[in-house]
């Protein structure tokens, strides 16, 4: 009888796989598959991005100049933010400082993010590329352009989009590309960067209906992981940038699964 895996082998070498980025490794070994490589072929993409949580709290994010209240007494102590204006330009994380501040939409509490994106054919709604980057408010566009750029794709494609790539800059990137961006027309209080040219094909019609797919990749993430936020700190760039000291963290993995754990479970797992 084969011996039971024990956790602590992957506790004790979390670091390593995340260094040696063995996600991405293995997710070029699933896409260069016998049988998957077959349904990959095409001409007709879609994108989209979603901010992941990072490993901080608000009460971390403190003035870079090192001013600002302290925290009250106590393990968890409390701080007041009324009134207290902030930004990425002058405050940072104490425990995560490559996370940035961002929020969904109007009207939603902010929060410090990364910024996670996914392309996926159309076809067979299978993801094709995807990269973490900081959320710098234009990491979404940014981050689609380099995607495409090293996909193996047809000469002329279609990407769909929401109204976040409507764009200038974005749509002639798309071009010089070959590639021709279906996005959702940003019309609201300006003028959009895609007009009738492309808007009066039926395939226009057809990559806006196609395109909510590439939620279903999060969606997914999160249901299965049962998780939206990374059990880690820190962001390793394209520069090779070092990545930021991690916290301490939970031995199963995953914060979500490591606060539903019975304090007995907890308790065992810290000890070993």
């Amino acid at each position: 009888m084969a011996p039971v895996w024990d956790v602590t082998v992957f506790t004790k070498n979390r670091d390593r796989l995340l260094g040696t980025e063995v996600a991405s490794k293995f997710f070029a070994a699933v896409l260069a598959d016998p049988e998957v490589k077959p349904l990959l072929p095409s001409a007709y993409f879609s994108v989209a991005g979603t901010l992941i949580e990072a490993w901080a709290s608000m009460k971390s994010f403190r003035p870079k100049d090192g001013s600002g209240e302290a925290l009250g007494p106590g393990r968890n102590g409390e701080r007041d933010f009324h009134a207290e204006k902030r930004s990425d330009e002058t405050h940072a994380s104490t425990t995560d400082p490559d996370a940035r501040l961002a929020r969904k939409s109007n009207g939603q509490a902010s929060k410090l993010c990364y910024a996670g994106h996914v392309v996926i054919e159309n076809r067979h709604g299978l993801a094709v590329a995807a990269t973490t980057t900081q959320e710098t408010g234009i990491a979404e566009r940014d981050a689609g352009e380099a995607m495409m750029a090293g996909l193996d794709r047809a000469a002329r494609s279609t990407l769909g989009g929401y109204k976040t790539y409507d764009t200038r800059a974005f749509v002639r990137a798309m071009g010089d590309m070959g590639v021709t961006p279906h996005v959702t027309q940003h019309a609201n209080g300006r003028r959009s960067a895609i007009d009738g040219r492309t808007t009066r094909h039926l395939g226009y019609a057809v990559s806006q209906r196609i395109r909510k797919r590439v939620e279903e990749v999060f969606g997914r993430r999160k249901e299965i992981r049962a998780c939206a936020a990374p059990c880690c700190a820190g962001w390793s760039g394209s520069d090779g940038a070092s990545r930021s000291a991690s916290p301490p963290k939970p031995p199963s993995g995953c914060r979500s699964c490591w606060r539903r754990l019975p304090d007995w479970r907890r308790q065992q797992a810290s000890t070993r």
